[in-house]
Order: structure tokens, then C-alpha cells, then sequence
């Protein structure tokens, strides 16, 4: 199969969807591998790599995308890219289809078949292409938080772990799975005291017992979250539905009762976020005020440390695109499963529920498509 690696066109997005080890796999596998030029060069990855990998460099985009029958991403395709998708075409990439209509209707007009990394499961019905950047954007959520607090960022001017006297700061986070733990794991760290809110009871037991520290858990219900949220000099939005927009947990009359200052980090917002008053942002301008309390809602936070986000999706990704590159799309999706609730788009039809559902569109399941 011809593997496409195009250079991400997203606002400073500094990641690649494949390093050059990754490259020499499929190669490797007989396969072939179009890299655009300076594709990697955000994750400190030269042209001259890709070719001793055994990549084929290209100096457009088109000359990738118009070649190759997968095209490996790291975001969704942006309106420049939309041209390039045709009905023979596998992308495989980040999605979050809920929370576009735009891209979702892009995605069904052109009939390219559509695997998202944020949908696909494994045996355990775990997502293991999101885990990787849930941990890497958990993980900055508070260093970007800590950031933010300071006065001279527009926060309230409070250090994260106060000194001997003082009290440290309190970051509430709201949800505890991958990102909220890995997000605890760092606030704790720093000295803060955090409030993880969980509507499983179970993984709230789990997190008390592995989690050590200033820490409170508290199960998840209207009157929780907004007492919690009053007193918090962060909080980070950590909820994740599969495949679906992210409820709104934090209202607007919530975030008014907040503190002058305070820092909300919404790590879903490329699921439309928990965080009524959230929208998404870029790196190129991150943060904008709502009543006083500062929000940050980039939406491709992990491109910020692309090295190692790099590596890491590649990590989880990389057995996936050689399974469809050496199967093809029809065998690959009938012999696993949990790549096959990857599937969001195919044939110009919505084959995952929660986008459907997203925007009242039809829904047909895959396997129908598929036929016999």
C-alpha cells in the first residue's frame, strides 16, 4: 500500500503522525511511504531521516495526498485539505467528529473512509490511540495552569504550592479518568490540593488508594460541582464520552461564581468541552477571559511538546496502520473489531452512533456496508 505522512496545517502544530522508525516498519513491510517535505521538522525530525528510512520525500502536499491510498495524520483535515479527500482514500487520524458538523459533512460528501484514533477500542473497550496524548495534555494541563496563575499571565497570583503559612493552591478536576490522573498526578506533585470529581464510585476508590497527597475525591452531581468550583484557583475539564460532545458539567452562572483570576484549562474541548463557557483556541492566541476567570481551550494541546507526543502516538498508532496496510481496510476492520468502531465515516455514511446522534444524522453501522 502507498502510506501518506502529510505536514500538519493545523496552527502550530508541531507534531507528525510518523517518525522515521515508524517509516522504516512499513517500508520494512513492503510498503511504500510518501513523506511531504519538512514534515517532521516540527518534532526534530530532518528530510534526510525519512530517506534512510526508506520514505520517498515530496515536496507538496498534494503529491501525498493525491498518491497515497492511506494518508496517516495527527488533526482532523482542515478547509484546505478538503479537496484532497475522495472516496478511495483511508485517513486515518484525530477526529472528534461530534464536535464539527463541518468536517463530519466534508468527510461524507467526499465518501473517504474515515478511522478516528479517539473511537478505537481494544479487548477491554479502552481507547489506546487517545491514551497516549489524554496523558501527555493531562500532564500540561497543570504545568499550563500553574503558568496561567501567575499575575503577570492574568491569573491570581497564586504559586501552586504555596509556602510554609500559606495555603496552596486548589485545583479541582473534573473527571478521573486518563487526563484527570495524570493531571492529579503533576497538581499533587506540585504541592497543590486537588479535588478529583468522578462519577464512578469505584475509580474514585481506585484514585484514593493510588494517589497520594493533599487530595479529595468527591462523586460527580450538580451541588459538588459547584460548591468546588467556587473555591478553585484551577480547574481542568477532563470528561470523555466516546466518540460524543463532552457534557457541559460547568455551567455559565458556575464560572460567575468563580474567583477573579481563577484558571479554567478545558482538556475537551475538541469534543466541545465540559465547560459551558469554553471555546476552542490556538497556541498563537490561548487564553481569553469570561467574567473575570481566565480560560485556555487549545485544542491540540500536545502540539506543543511534539517530541514527545511524537513518539508516544506513533507508539500506539503504528500496529494499526500496518494492519491496514498490509491487510487492506475490509479484512483489517472484519478481523479486529476495536478498529472497527474506529470507523466514524464510510461511504458517506455516519457508522458511529454518538456523531450521529451529535447531529440527528442517519446512522448506519458499518457492518451493514461492509455486506457479506
Amino acid at each position: 500500500m502507498i502510506v501518506g505522512v502529510p505536514k500538519e496545517i493545523k496552527d502550530q502544530e508541531f507534531r507528525v503522525s510518523m517518525p522515521p522508525g515508524g517509516v522504516r516498519t512499513l517500508v520494512d513491510a513492503g510498503h511504500t511511504v510518501l513523506v511531504e517535505t519538512q514534515a517532521g521538522a516540527g518534532s526534530g525530525f530532518s528530510d534526510e531521516e525519512y530517506r534512510r528510512a526508506g520514505a520517498q520525500v515530496v515536496d507538496s502536499a498534494a503529491d501525498v495526498w493525491e498518491r497515497a491510498e492511506m494518508v496517516v495524520k495527527v488533526k482532523e483535515p482542515l478547509p484546505p485539505e478538503y479537496p484532497f479527500l475522495r472516496q478511495d482514500l483511508i485517513l486515518f487520524t484525530y477526529l472528534h467528529l461530534a464536535a464539527s458538523r463541518e468536517v463530519t459533512e466534508a468527510l461524507m460528501k467526499s465518501g473517504t473512509i474515515a478511522i478516528a484514533y479517539e473511537t478505537v477500542e481494544d479487548e477491554n473497550g479502552r481507547l489506546p490511540l487517545l491514551i497516549p496524548m489524554s496523558e501527555v495534555a493531562g500532564r500540561m494541563a497543570v504545568q499550563i495552569a500553574a503558568y496561567y496563575l501567575q499575575k503577570t499571565n492574568g491569573g491570581r497570583g497564586k504559586l501552586f504550592a504555596g509556602v510554609p503559612g500559606v495555603r496552596p493552591a486548589d485545583v479541582v478536576i473534573i473527571g478521573g479518568g486518563t487526563v484527570g490522573t495524570n493531571a492529579a498526578q503533576i497538581a499533587l506533585g506540585m504541592g497543590a490540593h486537588v479535588t478529583i470529581i468522578e462519577k464512578n464510585l469505584e475509580r474514585l476508590r481506585y484514585l484514593d488508594h493510588i494517589l497520594h497527597g493533599s487530595l479529595t475525591t468527591l462523586a460527580s452531581n450538580v451541588h459538588n460541582i459547584a460548591e468546588t468550583v467556587k473555591y478553585a484557583d484551577v480547574v481542568v475539564g477532563a470528561v470523555l464520552i466516546k466518540g460524543a460532545r463532552a457534557p457541559k458539567l460547568v455551567t455559565r452562572d458556575m464560572v460567575r461564581e468563580m474567583k477573579e483570576g481563577s484558571v479554567i484549562v478545558d482538556v475537551d474541548v475538541d469534543q466541545g468541552g465540559c465547560v459551558e463557557t469554553i471555546r476552542p483556541t490556538s497556541h498563537s492566541n490561548p487564553i481569553y477571559f469570561v467574567d473575570g476567570v481566565l480560560h485556555y481551550g487549545v485544542a491540540n494541546m500536545p502540539g506543543a511538546v511534539p517530541r514527545t507526543s511524537t513518539f508516544a502516538l506513533s507508539n500506539a498508532t503504528l500496529p494499526y496502520a500496518l494492519a491496514l496496510a498490509t491487510k487492506g481496510f475490509v479484512q483489517a476492520v472484519r478481523e479486529d473489531p476495536g478498529l472497527a468502531k474506529g470507523v466514524n465515516v464510510y461511504k458517506g455514511h455516519i457508522t458511529y452512533p454518538a456523531v450521529a446522534a451529535a447531529f440527528n444524522l442517519p446512522y448506519v453501522p458499518l457492518e451493514e456496508l461492509l455486506g457479506g
